[in-house]
């Protein structure tokens, strides 16, 4: 124990070797066994989830294989934790995400060590598990079913939120009380001290430390070793384990020993955000324990304060929101949950006639959630942090939280500068979305935003705007939409507005000429409940140094042909955006412009052969062309024949590069893509 204390005198620098190994560690032989032409495979169910039409599970074989299996009157199973179990199938690679700053589900699966996901075509019970502990947690897992209908039951005994409510998960995030749904130190010490305290009733002995030991190892494994409980049990066994042998080692040292086994363990730890989340609060805590006093409402406060200010660089860059509110909504919510809930989830599980009781606290609960959550006058979208903010960020705390609090005044104006810094840039930016088979682009200059179509829900995927779209906006400095132009009445182009415009903030819409479809009517119903301003076509429009062109302003008889055509100049690159313009569209722009080497054009109508002629390619001479299309769509776009059109141009398509970002520099262009 001697070696162990003289190893902790320098923990800080061995923590941070620590760190550089484990990110070594996660980037050698992140490699499938799997060959991707396998179709056969056996292996153990690991873990399930029933959804309406299907069951996605986790399959054991040579390695964990995420698998989605449809069922319907024809096609039924019946699956259990540690069924052995044969598949028929076609491996498929996850895609990265195409959106800037989104959730990256490659990545995701990858930190859990799952490379490939499984469609399957056929599947075969072989045998049921022999497996104790999967006997034991088929047996929880059927009672959990047969009781709760919340899913909240499922939260608190597994370790599994997935049970809960789509929209209620949202408010619980937005308010920024998420991470007291996951099992974490709170829970564990209030489940040991349950299990102390009967134990101790029974007959209090050295021995009982050792049965509750063995107990939340058993737990540990029950729960599938998930990252936030894994950190925790961890450190509450070495906690113990030290206070059974008498050995004097600080908590904070304790901690940091814990994190450091479990990262040897376990590497990609480090991405879990419940792992990061934890860790670090946990540590603060800790580290500023002494800043606490023994005033039950001002310490709970100060917990608070702390927690929101070192889960902050976090939350910023998970969901680029922060809910200022969250420091005094955890004060409901810490004990709601940790002290009435939770336990409650434990005596329900054993005794379900109270589950009433429970379910109606649930109830409660989700109100106050949902009733907070719109309360949106505090919730501050901040855009993505880079690591030298970060660090920026960390050393302010520190000193506004040790030295003193006169930094506060610093670290709230460093913090309004953060939200605000995207004013100072006078780069230009354009964002071609990748939206399925649709059309969404983004222009941004400073804090000003322009929005050309919103894309909509294809007909070969499930492709929608998302939170995750909501996100990106915010993640990239913006916080309302100056501009929605809205190129033509077609889903495909204006699906998700709706959508849009119910959960971000917009000033005004520009329709195109012509009659309003269905579609349009629903939208501009909305607006008008909204008191947004909408318009139709127009001629120019000047918008922060950003000036627009509206080329077609002649009336058609065909939607496609009534497309807004914006023309623009930005830092001297020349910008053309066709819409879904025909060929006869096209020709009246040569006849009545000057449209000569444009550096940057977004092709019409997908690359379909109505649209982009040899004559107007080869009069407005593109740099550069991009195609938003659907990957593998029914239409065959792009058409080989504008392919040909446009040889000269620098291609680009979304169905083979994502999103694609240009940066316009006063003397240069930059060009990023975010690939499948």
């Amino acid at each position: 124990m001697t070696i162990l204390k003289n190893i902790l005198k320098y923990k800080y620098i061995l923590f941070i070797l620590i760190i550089l190994l484990t990110l070594i560690r996660t980037n050698i032989n992140n490699k499938s066994i799997y060959n991707v032409n396998e179709n056969n495979f056996i292996g153990i169910v690991d873990s399930y989830e029933y959804k309406e039409n299907y069951i996605t599970f986790i399959l054991k074989g040579k390695e964990k294989l995420k698998c989605n299996y449809y069922i319907n009157d024809n096609k039924k199973i019946n699956i259990n934790y540690g069924d052995k179990i044969y598949l028929k199938g076609t491996l498929k690679e996850p895609n990265n995400n195409t959106i800037p700053n989104t959730f990256n589900y490659k990545k995701y699966l990858q930190n859990n060590n799952i490379f490939y996901t499984l469609e399957i075509d056929e599947i075969i019970k072989l045998e049921p598990t022999n497996n104790i502990i999967y006997k034991i947690k088929n047996k929880i897992q059927k009672r959990l079913d047969k009781i709760d209908k919340t899913g909240y039951l499922n939260t608190f005994i597994l370790g599994n939120k997935n049970f809960i409510d789509n929209d209620i998960y949202n408010t619980y995030s937005k308010n920024g009380v998420l991470h007291i749904f996951s099992i974490s130190g709170t829970h564990i010490s209030l489940l040991a001290s349950i299990i102390f305290f009967i134990l101790n009733k029974i007959k209090r002995t050295n021995y009982n430390t050792i049965i509750v030991i063995l107990f939340l190892l058993f737990y540990l494994v029950l729960t599938n070793f998930q990252a936030s409980i894994t950190r925790s049990i961890i450190f509450f066994l070495l906690l113990n384990l030290f206070k059974l042998k008498k050995i004097k080692i600080s908590t904070l040292d304790t901690l940091l020993l814990a994190i450091i086994i479990i990262l040897l363990i376990n590497p990609k730890f480090i991405y879990n955000i419940g792992f990061i989340y934890s860790s670090s609060i946990s540590f603060s805590l800790i580290f500023y324990n002494n800043k606490f006093n023994k005033n039950y409402i001002l310490n709970t406060l100060l917990i608070s304060l702390v927690s929101f200010l070192i889960s902050l660089p976090i939350t910023i860059n998970l969901n680029y929101t922060v809910n200022i509110l969250s420091i005094l909504i955890n004060l409901i919510f810490v004990p709601l949950i940790c002290f009435i809930i939770y336990p409650l989830s434990l005596i329900t599980f054993i005794i379900p006639f109270i589950y009433p009781i429970f379910k109606h606290l649930i109830y409660i609960t989700e109100n106050i959630s949902n009733f907070i959550s719109n309360i949106n006058l505090f919730i501050l979208p901040i855009p993505k942090l880079n690591f030298i903010t970060i660090l920026i960020y960390y050393l302010l705390v520190y000193i506004s939280l040790s030295k003193n609090k006169k930094y506060f005044l610093l670290l709230i104006l460093f913090i309004f500068i953060i939200k605000n810094i995207n004013k100072l840039d006078t780069n230009y930016y354009i964002y071609y979305l990748d939206v399925g088979q649709g059309d969404m682009s983004v222009i941004k200059y400073k804090n000003k935003c322009i929005v050309i179509d919103t894309g909509g829900k294809s007909w070969n995927s499930t492709y929608e705007i998302t939170d995750n779209h909501i996100k990106f906006l915010y993640s990239i400095g913006i916080n309302k939409i100056d501009l929605l132009i809205l190129t033509h009445g077609d889903y495909d182009h204006l699906g998700n507005a709706l959508y849009l415009t119910n959960n971000f903030k917009v000033d005004k819409v520009i329709f195109n000429n012509g009659e309003y479809n269905d579609l349009e009517l629903e939208l501009i119903k909305n607006l008008k409940n909204k008191n947004i301003k909408y318009s139709k076509n127009t001629n120019n429009l000047n918008l922060n140094n950003i000036k627009l062109y509206f080329l077609n302003t002649k009336n058609y008889s065909e939607e496609n042909d009534n497309s807004i055509v914006l023309y623009s100049e930005l830092n001297n690159n020349k910008l053309l955006l066709m819409g879904d313009a025909s060929i006869e569209v096209e020709q009246n722009l040569m006849n009545k412009y000057n449209l000569e080497n444009i550096d940057i054009l977004k092709v019409g109508h997908h690359g379909s052969k109505t649209s982009s002629s040899e004559n107007f390619i080869n009069y407005i001479k593109p740099k550069y062309s991009i195609i938003s299309v659907g990957k593998n769509n029914r239409y065959g776009h792009p058409n080989k024949e504008v392919l040909q059109n446009l040889k000269n141009s620098n291609i680009y398509r979304t169905d083979k590069q994502g999103s694609i970002i240009f940066k316009l520099k006063k003397d240069k262009l930059k060009i990023e893509t975010c690939s499948p």
